[in-house]
């Protein structure tokens, strides 16, 4: 669809009125009254992250991607994915977010820390954003989990982590899509 086709369409859309349903500690829930293009008012749900996240590949000197086992409620069960956290308020840095998230969650420190990739991962109803960095020359930190966290760490190489994702073992969207553009970037276009 050309832009301008785009912009006329956005521009017969709009927000008639925003209702709060339910606040949460990091996302609000509201019921969003949209005018169409044809007049018609039609309900649409919204969630707002309030803060923003990032998430981090760690990359250990071996090349294993250093992954976390975590207990999700909304899917009740155990998952693999990147380390990722909210940003403790909407001014702070994402990079400090990711490397506070790294320690954290893993016990290491990034010696180097590059940008890779923004995703907002559910863009039909919610406004999160997540910015995910590469970590490498990983040094042994502190692990400080939060107390509703209980994480186990694995080392896992990237051949394997691309099996996991093709045969439906990790699903989690930021996981697939900051490991692929890893790949994408870092193995494939051998970037270091």
């Amino acid at each position: 669809m050309e832009k301008e086709q785009e912009k006329n369409i956005e521009n017969k859309i709009k927000r008639i009125d925003r209702k709060l349903e339910f606040q949460g500690v990091i996302v609000d829930f509201y019921t969003d009254y949209m005018q169409m293009p044809d007049g018609r008012v039609v309900k649409w749900d919204y969630i707002s992250h309030r803060k923003g996240a990032a998430a981090v590949v760690p990359v250990m000197d071996d090349g294993k991607i250093l992954m976390v086992h975590q207990y999700r409620n909304a899917l009740d069960r155990m998952t693999i994915e990147i380390p990722a956290g909210a940003r403790d308020d909407t001014k702070e840095d994402t990079k400090i977010c990711a490397a506070r998230e790294l320690e954290e969650e893993t016990g290491y420190r990034a010696g180097k820390l590059d940008f890779l990739i923004s995703l907002r991962p559910t863009v039909a109803y919610d406004n999160e954003f997540i910015d995910v960095y590469v970590a490498s020359k990983l040094q042994r930190g502190i692990r400080h989990l939060d107390q509703d966290e209980f994480i186990e760490l694995e080392a896992v190489c990237l051949d394997d982590l691309c099996e996991r994702i093709y045969a439906g073992e990790i699903q989690d969207g930021k996981t697939v899509a900051a490991l692929m553009a890893y790949k994408n970037k870092y193995v494939n276009g051998a970037q270091k």
